[in-house]
């Protein structure tokens, strides 16, 4: 048994434009300046609710706003949005494909909400793709806490060994390492600006097709 998990925006879909849509469409609404796409990309990684956060704090505009408010309109435009601007990174879907006919179990782990994730998911066609799918909200935790691979490798029953995590963030190279697993990183990700390099992964790889051969080897 052998299990891959993988992160999702920046690593498997590449998804900035339409959550930037989706912010830039709740600050329009509250009177605040649009922020560019480049800066979402630095801004994804620890869930929405951070992102638009962080969003709102980096533009001028009326500060009395209800913040239960503003994110209840980021859902109703980010529902509306997730799945129709992103898309698979190169050698994703055939990689998913070869993997499970090699018999490797495959779990995304992601920070953000699950009803957005089932979403983008479901516009990829990728709903069934997974046996596993863990989400920001699924458990009381979320990346970069290591209980969340815990959590997967229990469920899965398999070793921290027997596991690879592939990913593009410093949250996700920092997530594996305390659980002990493997972790391989791509370069083409949203690692808040910064080089992937620096988060020190096991392999920096550029991009996903080389995880099936990895469980040849175990």
């Amino acid at each position: 048994m052998a299990v891959v998990m993988y992160d999702l925006d920046g690593t498997l879909l590449d998804t900035a434009g339409e959550i930037a849509e989706a912010v830039n469409l709740t600050l329009q609404e509250f009177g605040h300046e649009p922020v560019s796409e480049a800066q979402v990309r630095g801004w994804i990684g620890h869930g929405t609710g951070w992102l638009m956060k962080t969003a709102w704090q980096n533009t001028p505009g009326p500060p009395n706003a209800s913040w239960d408010e503003v994110m209840a309109r980021f859902v109703v435009h980010y529902e509306a949005t997730a799945g129709t601007r992103s898309s698979a990174f190169p050698h994703v879907l055939d990689t998913l494909r070869r993997a499970r006919e090699y018999g490797v179990k495959q779990v995304v782990v992601t920070n953000k909400e699950t009803r957005f994730t089932e979403r983008v998911l479901e516009r990829h066609g990728l709903a069934d793709a997974f046996d596993m799918v863990i989400c920001g909200d699924s458990l009381p935790v979320k990346k970069p806490d290591p209980a969340v691979i815990a959590h997967c490798l229990s469920v899965m029953g398999v070793t921290a060994g027997e596991a690879l995590f592939v990913g593009d963030s410093e949250i996700d190279v920092s997530t594996a390492k305390a659980a002990g697993v493997t972790c391989w990183a791509v370069p083409y990700g949203y690692n808040l600006g910064r080089p992937i390099a620096d988060a020190m992964p096991d392999r920096i790889v550029p991009d996903i097709r080389g995880v099936p051969g990895y469980f040849r080897h175990l």
